[in-house]
This record gives structure tokens, sequence and C-alpha cells, in this order.
């Protein structure tokens, strides 16, 4: 059982990790870096926002997940352009309200049962192996309670599934949409964990969802992998309901 100073430690860094992040976001748009292709350098970073670097690196992390920064292997971390203002996909624009949310949720299960059963009868070995990678990792994620990193895998898990499905429609949408998954995927995931209480738990049972949508697909079971998939979107709905 944990100490009641421990989980405190946890909330407070929790708190601090996502203040950090709003700050970044905020100087992003205030301070002119949009319309600059890359982020200072970390260092740089730190002293602007006077938080240290961990915590930075946290805060990066947490924006990684919902779609704000790109990172670019050996070439550093870049912000995402801003689409235009009509374009309503814009997470910043269409992800924020409840009702934004609700087609969210049904564009998800419309889409994502269709990709989950075509994959079911379509998915080559590159892409079960893709998928397998991606939820080792969430599995990884949640054994070391990183939220983060869970957000970021399961993003990357349900694109991975979209494109197993070899539909070029349901990826071209997925592809338009994409910024707008992932920052719902992972507001989702941020917003189960913000209590110390129920994040482990909740985190084990989004896992077992994601595994059952696997097993689905590896097995070539379209109906099972639809009704998985549906299954797991609606308890997304459930935990955004609880969250409000």
């Amino acid at each position: 059982m944990q100490q009641p100073h421990t989980t405190e430690r946890r909330a407070g860094r929790r708190e601090t990790v996502a203040r950090v992040a709003r700050q970044l976001e905020s100087a992003i748009e205030e301070a002119g870096l949009r319309n600059e292709p890359r982020l200072p350098p970390e260092r740089e970073l730190a002293l602007t926002l006077g938080v240290s670097r961990s915590t930075l690196r946290e805060a990066i992390q947490r924006l990684i997940a919902t779609g704000a920064i790109d990172a670019r292997h050996g070439r550093g971390l870049f912000i995402r352009r801003a689409p235009p203002a009509s374009d309503m996909l814009e997470p910043s624009v269409f992800g924020e309200t409840a009702a934004s949310r609700r087609d969210t949720l049904e564009f998800r299960l419309v889409v994502e049962c269709a990709a989950a059963r075509l994959a079911a009868t379509r998915a080559a070995d590159s892409d079960l192996r893709e998928l397998q990678t991606l939820l080792q990792r969430m599995t990884d994620a949640v054994h070391a309670r990183d939220v983060e990193a869970e957000a970021l895998a399961d993003a990357h898990f349900h694109l991975a599934l979209v494109r197993a499905s070899h539909n070029r429609m349901l990826a071209t949408l997925c592809l338009n949409a994409g910024s707008t998954l992932r920052s719902h995927i992972a507001r989702n995931t941020l917003l189960a964990s913000a209590s110390e209480d129920e994040s482990h738990r909740l985190a084990t049972a989004r896992l077992a969802q994601h595994r059952a949508i696997y097993d689905a697909v590896s097995a070539h079971r379209p109906h099972t992998a639809a009704e998985a998939m549906q299954t797991h979107i609606e308890e997304v709905g459930r935990q955004f309901d609880d969250c409000e």
C-alpha cells in the first residue's frame, strides 16, 4: 500500500507537469513560437519557463502525446502547424466541448469499428507486428505508470489499426483527422489518470481492451474485432462523462 505522502508527491508532480505543458502551449501561441518550425534547445526553454529540465521533458512528452509537438529523431522538436481557422478538425477548436467530443466518438465508432473489422481480414504480418509492438509499449507504460507514454502508444495503436485495414478511404479520413484523433485519445488517457485512486485501475482496463482488439484482429475474427473496438470506444465516452 502506498504511503499518503508518496501519493501527494505524485499528484503534485502531475499538476506541475500539466501547468508547464499549458505554459508551453501559451508560449507557442502568445510569444510567436507558432511561426518557428522548431522549439528552442531544452536548456533555453527550461530557463525561459523557470522549470527543471526533467519537468520540461515530461511536459513535452504530454504535448507530443496530444499532437501539439512533433519529435523528429536526430532533428529535435517541431511545432505542428495550425491549419486554417476554417478547418474544423483543429483540436483546439473541435475537441474541447461536450458536443464536439460526442461527434468525435461517433466518428470513431463508425470508422474504427469498420477498420477493425477489415483489419481482421486484411492485416499483413507486418501490420500485426506493428500492432503487437505498440501494444507492448502500452503494457510497459501501464506497468511503469507512465501516463504520457501510454497515451502516445495508445494513439499510435489506433492509427496503425486503420492502416492495417488497407482501405485508402478510411486511411485518408483518419489522416485528415489525425491531430484531432491523437488529441482526443491522449486527452482521455490524461483525464482518466487525474485521480490517483482510479488511475492504475483504468489504465489496466484500457490495456485489456486494446489487447482484446489485437487478439481478435490477429485471430482473423472480424465480428469480434469490431465488437471489441465498439466496447473500447463506448468506455472512452463513459470516462469522458465521468471527468466532466
